[in-house]
């Protein structure tokens, strides 16, 4: 897949899938295995398990999403869509959404301009392959 964003951006995007896993204090190794599948589909060049470390930090020095998401508001369609997805399989990977998880998916989507039909729509996708 066509990579829609700049390996300066990609720490802030993975710091959102980092808090995605993290809302339900629970961050498990099948979470970071997601997350770095990811990274290594978005970015060749980089080291995922570098990236996720930096994404970590990043992520427990932040206090709201705003800045993740603005990194993400302005790509095509498509990259949206994979990141709803992706923020979807770790959401779904304990086999538990909890209202909180889905609070956070109705904010993202808003925040980066998806859809509720959309964001359902890729929930359903994800959860036919699981």
């Amino acid at each position: 897949m066509k990579s829609f964003i700049e390996d300066s951006e990609i720490v802030g995007v993975v710091a959102l899938l980092v808090h995605a896993s993290k809302l339900d204090e629970n961050y498990t190794n099948d979470e970071k295995i997601i997350i770095k599948n990811f990274i290594s589909n978005i970015s060749k060049d980089n080291d995922p398990e570098k990236i996720l470390n930096d994404a970590e930090k990043l992520e427990g020095n932040s206090n709201q999403i705003l800045n993740f998401t603005k990194l993400i508001k302005n790509k095509p369609i498509e990259f949206k869509k994979k990141i709803i997805k992706e923020l979807w399989k770790l959401l779904i990977s304990d086999k538990n959404i909890d209202q909180y998880e889905a609070n956070l998916m109705r904010r993202i989507s808003g925040l980066i301009y998806i859809d509720d039909k959309t964001t359902g729509e890729l929930k359903l996708q994800v959860l036919k392959t699981n």
